[in-house]
């Protein structure tokens, strides 16, 4: 029973020192409301706009694919190290390569099926799509 006892006095510091941190800050901080203080800060430049933008989706599937296959890469490089070893140590050689192949074929089968909805499909700029019809139009 004492091993409760100081389990629930380590959730009670846990708890109670924060919020005992945050109740002296707000007692004893200074409060002198100014219109910079609840402006947004963008590295001190004058913000222009409003907060809410909305980004294109493309970003984020761009991100997304480079972090898959950056993980790829980083699982392939330790097995092409150990690929030898276990060859010279008697491993098959289909016993060896068929996982990662599976592994491949899995990543390539995800690209494949991003690219054909259109995940690496840039979005052109209405600029560029007028510069395009001028040059057929000349």
């Amino acid at each position: 029973m004492n091993d409760w006892i100081a389990i629930g006095a380590l959730g009670l510091v846990g708890i109670g020192l924060p919020l005992g941190m945050m109740a002296a800050s707000a007692i004893l901080r200074p409060t002198v409301p100014e219109q910079g203080k609840s402006a947004t800060y963008e590295s001190g430049e004058v913000p222009t706009g409003t907060a809410r933008v909305q980004f294109n989706i493309q970003y984020y599937m761009v991100a997304l694919l480079f972090v898959i296959f950056d993980i790829e890469t980083v699982l392939i490089l330790p097995w092409t190290v150990i690929y030898r070893s276990a060859l010279e140590q008697g491993a098959s050689l289909a016993t060896v390569l068929l996982p990662m192949l599976i592994f491949i074929g899995v990543l390539v089968v995800g690209l494949v099926w991003a690219w054909r909805n259109g995940a690496v499909r840039w979005v052109k700029s209405p600029r560029a799509s007028r510069r395009k019809t001028e040059r057929q139009d000349a």
